[in-house]
């Protein structure tokens, strides 16, 4: 299958450097993958085979970088609206779109992560499609908690975790 190349660039975070991977879809630009690492190879296994680009291509800038600086800069509703596209089964694929329903400064359990799904019963595909997330960020997977309050596990590590919640809280538009 021949995809069209991507592009990529890092920038340096608070909690860390941010890849993000784009492509074009339909003639705008979509993020296929991100999470806080400075090598792109740690990007593209995560990456559907269907949508996995024959070749990356380094961008000096992106456009979606002016969101992820409103994001780090307080606007952590910036992220909502950013282009992503995954691909798995159609568990998975309505569960990150449930994922990008959870509002910023009011995490998930797991368990109540699974009941916005719509299946109550399925927390450990709840916590599965927030391990298979290959858009980090964009799909908001952090937002989700172990059932105990703890902070669960993370792809890019627990203090990335930690962070984006504390900044999200301390962010986040007042509920109405």
């Amino acid at each position: 299958m021949n995809h069209p190349p991507a592009r990529y660039t890092t920038v340096a975070t608070p909690p860390g450097p941010f890849t993000v991977v784009v492509t074009s879809f339909e003639g705008a630009d979509v993020v296929l993958a991100s999470g806080w690492t400075a090598d792109v190879s740690d990007l593209l296994p995560v990456v559907h085979r269907q949508l996995r680009p024959t070749w990356v291509e380094h961008a000096d800038w992106l456009p979606v970088l002016d969101v992820v600086e409103a994001f780090y800069g307080g606007d952590v509703t910036a992220i909502d609206t950013v282009a992503v596209r995954q691909r798995s089964g159609p568990f998975l694929e309505d569960a990150w779109e449930v994922l990008r329903t959870v509002p910023a400064g009011q995490p998930d359990t797991y368990a109540a992560f699974a009941a916005r799904c719509g299946r109550p019963a399925a927390v450990r595909a709840a916590a599965a499609a927030c391990g298979r997330n290959a858009a980090a960020l964009f799909v908001p997977c952090h937002r989700v908690l172990a059932t105990g309050g703890g902070l669960g596990g993370f792809r890019w590590g627990t203090p990335v975790k930690r962070w984006l919640l504390d900044h999200e809280a301390e962010h986040a538009p007042v509920p109405v």
